[in-house]
């Protein structure tokens, strides 16, 4: 049973990974997965503050993926309507994933854009509000991949740390 709780922890946390560039999975609570069902093996002590900390760092992180690309909007300059736009550009993204990976860095720009010129701001500012938005993805999505990986890293060192326990057999 260990090994099957290793094989899928390992296909957890390359999902989470994966998870960590593309919209349609949430990259690092994934990976958290993956960490859990280590844990959960015989072999790997549990520790319920070690999983407790890493699970509120991969919700924090989850959540701030989306807060981020709003409040880049606004650190370029961009009003109430961009932010709005943004957010909506996100969820367009993520409801209607059309251009895959591309949209969800498309949509949240193309939205911001939208909302600044309906709000009546000229093109420079409403590209510079824009770009804010761009900037604000990709510092999530950075974010994410760190975390996944720092993760990826702990299910590793931990697995290695442990392989003589999990993949010990009684043959008796």
């Amino acid at each position: 049973m260990d090994i099957i709780l290793v094989l899928f922890g390992l296909l957890f946390i390359f999902l989470g990974l994966i998870g960590s560039f593309l919209p349609v999975l949430p990259g690092p609570p994934l990976s958290w997965i993956g960490l859990l069902l280590l844990h959960l093996t015989k072999a790997v002590p549990s520790d319920p503050w070690f999983l407790g900390i890493t699970f509120v760092i991969a919700i924090a992180v989850f959540v701030l993926d989306y807060l981020i690309p709003i409040a880049g909007t606004k650190r370029f300059g961009g009003s109430k309507a961009g932010m709005l736009g943004t957010t909506l550009g996100l969820i367009v993204a993520i409801v209607f994933p059309i251009l895959g990976f591309f949209g969800i860095i498309i949509w949240p720009f193309v939205g911001a854009l939208i909302g600044e010129l309906i709000n009546k701001a000229d093109e420079k500012t409403a590209m510079k509000a824009a770009f804010g938005s761009f900037i604000g993805f990709l510092t999530g999505t950075f974010l994410k991949f760190m975390v996944a990986a720092i993760y990826a890293g702990f299910f590793f060192y931990t697995l290695v740390g442990n392989a003589s326990a999990l993949f010990s057999f009684d043959w008796w």
